[in-house]
């Protein structure tokens, strides 16, 4: 039997090393059979940004903010927006979530340590201002501008029309689709009402080729539904054809359209996708199609404005804050990046119709057209809350492209006498020029021209606005 004690040579240390070996082999062997547990080293965060290595925790996030309504911002300029607005805050591991439905989504991000997500329902312009009512949303997407039996049911959000609480996100045309194959190029708001009404059934009967129409329409709590039916069917043709196919989602429509050769539709610019756009006039205005100009003057008839509306006071931070972005220098290049039209200012030298009266051509000879109109609140010579914006953008213009001169050219609708209309339209560009000179712009033209040039018909509310308008050119 092997002894310690033989072995002189082996002193109490060499004992003790030898003890220490075999149980270091025992426990190696031991963790031989344990599973491999993974260590996670997370570099400390600098200056509140998240590290990029960081991942969702698991569960559900702690909704920061709530955003219901437009499914035309809601579907992905809201997302856009969201993710931005949580990488600024020195967010990271930021993901869109979807919902229950296709038109909701969560995005989520790790924001300090915390697992967060702004929540974003897009069942239409409508539900914006039914869950503002119930405390569901902190914010309400619209892509038409809150009625005023909505305001009054509202009041106690304060007056949503106030420009504390209403926010023009951006523009947008509704443009009518057709499919690609189609003849036509052109249709009259006339037009456009009788084939979305039945009126008009076979293509034949507006020139084009002998084929059924086939009506897409947006669902009726859509905020888009409400300004195609606003603008083009009423109040002569006051419903969409019973056959036709609704959506809530407007690519699918778009695409609906894209594939039938008798079909048309209208959605918001951002999705014609594969379909054709055709150019929209009314009486004797000029046929235009929708684009960044003609959208963002306002001038095509089907333009629209995108809102966002808060109460007028919030305990959410991050309302306040995310609305101040999302029309931040920042917020508007994310929504041209989503194919909307941002409150930009930008020059463009547009071809004059043939009937131009001779004493406009010549004041804007030479001068470029800027992208921008002043209107008004109704009834009033005061200016809508996107003008009030609108001034600071044209200052901030003005002063960096330093024209030698600003004219401001003013028009009206057609009620009223011609000599009357002339004084206000003179006296309503005259407006925007004493607060352009509040503001240090002192190289002002003064100009008005009463009904001359109509965008729109003067036969309804809505054209008779859109013809009440002060024109900006430079030179």
């Amino acid at each position: 039997m092997f002894s310690l004690r033989r072995h002189r040579g082996w002193n109490r240390r060499t004992i003790f090393a030898l003890a220490f070996i075999a149980v270091f082999v025992f426990v190696a062997g031991c963790q031989q059979n344990q599973p491999e547990v993974p260590v996670r080293v997370l570099a400390e965060p600098s200056g509140g940004m998240a590290p990029a290595s960081e991942e969702l925790a698991s569960g559900p996030a702690e909704i920061i903010l709530r955003m219901h309504g437009s499914n035309t911002i809601g579907s992905s300029l809201a997302p856009s927006l969201s993710k931005a607005y949580l990488q600024k805050l020195g967010a990271g591991a930021i993901e869109v979530k979807p919902g229950k439905v296709d038109e909701e989504k969560t995005v989520e991000a790790m924001l300090g340590g915390r697992h967060v997500g702004i929540e974003i329902f897009a069942h239409g312009s409508s539900t914006a201002f039914a869950d503002m009512g119930n405390d569901a949303t902190d914010i309400g997407m619209a892509s038409r501008r809150v009625k005023p039996d909505e305001v009054t049911s509202l009041s106690a959000l304060g007056n949503l029309r106030a420009p504390q609480s209403e926010h023009i996100l951006g523009l947008d045309g509704i443009a009518v689709i057709v499919h690609r194959d189609n003849p036509l190029d052109k249709l009259s708001v006339e037009q456009i009402g009788q084939l979305f009404s039945g009126g008009v059934t076979n293509w034949n009967q507006v020139g084009g080729a002998d084929v059924a129409v086939k009506v897409y329409s947006r669902d009726s709590v859509s905020g888009t539904f409400d300004t195609f039916k606003s603008l083009v069917l009423s109040p002569n043709n006051l419903a969409v054809v019973d056959s036709a196919r609704f959506f809530e989602d407007s690519e699918k429509l778009a695409d609906s359209v894209a594939a039938d050769p008798g079909g048309i539709g209208f959605i918001g610019l951002p999705y014609i996708r594969e379909a054709k756009a055709v150019s929209v006039y009314q009486d004797d205005s000029v046929p235009l199609l929708p684009n960044s100009f003609t959208v963002g003057t306002e001038d095509y008839l089907l333009s629209r404005r995108l809102f966002l509306y808060t109460p007028a006071t919030s305990e959410n931070k991050h309302v306040g804050d995310f609305v101040e972005f999302a029309l931040s220098g920042e917020g508007q290049r994310i929504a041209a990046e989503e194919g909307f039209i941002p409150n930009v200012i930008t020059p463009a030298s547009p071809a004059l119709a043939e009937d131009t009266p001779r004493r406009y051509a010549e004041s804007v000879q030479g001068a470029q057209r800027l992208s921008v109109n002043f209107r008004f609140e109704s009834g009033s010579n005061d200016l809508d809350n996107k003008a009030q914006r609108d001034l600071d953008r044209l200052v901030t213009y003005i002063e960096r492209t330093k024209p030698t001169e600003v004219m401001l050219v003013g028009f009206t609708d057609s009620h009223g006498s011609l000599e009357k209309n002339m004084s206000l339209s003179y006296s309503r560009a005259n407006g925007v020029g004493r607060l352009l000179r509040d503001k240090g712009i002192s190289q002002l033209k003064i100009a008005g021209f009463g009904p001359y040039l109509p965008v729109a018909s003067n036969g309804g509310e809505d054209g008779r606005a859109k013809n009440r308008r002060v024109e900006v050119w430079t030179r």
